[in-house]
């Protein structure tokens, strides 16, 4: 399926897209570091890992007040979820967990889905994210099993499955997804969709990041994914998981308007708002929304505040 022509994947991608959800409908969100730099891991393309010089310097977990502000903040803005990133290898238990789980609870009476991506947690932690009202956890498998150990190797791919199994034990959605552009083949990217889709349930959230090539990190030098190869992807992550959010990622800047609308055609039904992902640029919130009106395509309207125990 996914080595087949290119315009016969995107319609029946399309096709796929417009039976299973709204085609007109694009989920946007925004993502926030709360706590950003000085990562032990190595993973190769991170300007966050301690283990490269790019310039990011490690700096203190954010205050509830800062995240509930940037909450408010993109949700006046447009964004319907609101994601939190903490540069952590793994959730340890303490006042910095105890912090996160208040931004949670704040993020979730702003009236905005919540997300959180904090490294490898446990089955007891994913419990307590799920009571602060998590709706979402991302944790992604970067690429396929066997190319996974030439980026990474201070955690297994392994350790990634136990988190999910983790997430879903607690009754969480699942945001996960890879990234394309490291050096890895296409048979390594069908890899990659094979473990995504074989998961049970498929993940609800699915993103495709292409390469954001940092100086510093070893993957400075990588050059750009190929047009075709970021669209063939979008399409299979459709065909294959009909339900979920295929969210396009980290380096939506690089990507034309027409590339953009291709890959809405081919079933991308989410993005990021907002002029950073983390520690990378990101494309600019109000072209989103003038590209999306050009494309009669609309944004998910942000709900309504919601009220959780704490």
């Amino acid at each position: 399926m996914y080595h087949r022509g290119l315009l016969d994947l995107v319609f029946d991608a399309a096709r796929v897209h417009r039976a299973t959800q709204d085609a007109a409908e694009v989920q946007c969100a925004s993502l926030l570091s709360v706590k950003t730099g000085g990562c032990p891991e190595n993973c190769s393309y991170c300007p966050q890992s301690a283990h490269y010089s790019t310039g990011v310097e490690a700096e203190p977990l954010m205050t509830v007040g800062e995240v509930t502000a940037a909450a408010r903040t993109a949700k006046a803005n447009g964004a319907d979820r609101f994601c939190l990133g903490a540069a952590w290898r793994e959730v340890q238990d303490g006042p910095a967990f105890d912090r996160v789980l208040e931004m949670v609870g704040a993020v979730k009476r702003a009236g905005l889905e919540t997300c959180v991506t904090l490294g490898m947690l446990t089955p007891p932690q994913a419990a307590r994210l799920r009571d602060a009202g998590l709706d979402y956890y991302n944790h992604n498998l970067d690429t396929g099993p066997d190319f996974y150990r030439q980026i990474i190797t201070t955690r297994c791919y392994e350790d990634r499955l136990r988190t999910l199994d983790a997430v879903r034990e607690a009754g969480l959605k699942v945001c996960c997804g890879g990234i394309l552009g490291m050096g890895e083949s296409h048979d390594d990217r069908i890899d990659l969709l094979h473990e995504l889709a074989r998961q049970d349930p498929q993940p609800e959230s699915v993103p495709i990041n292409t390469l954001v090539a940092v100086a510093g990190t070893p993957l400075e030098d990588r050059p750009p994914v190929a047009w075709d190869d970021l669209l063939r992807m979008v399409a299979a992550a459709r065909i294959l998981m009909p339900h979920a959010r295929i969210r396009l990622s980290a380096g939506r800047l690089q990507m034309s308007d027409t590339l953009q609308a291709f890959c809405f055609l081919a079933g991308a039904n989410s993005i990021f708002l907002g002029d950073r992902l983390l520690t990378t640029p990101n494309a600019d919130a109000d072209g989103d929304f003038a590209l999306l009106e050009r494309l009669g395509l609309r944004a998910v309207e942000p709900r309504e505040a919601e009220t959780v125990s704490s």
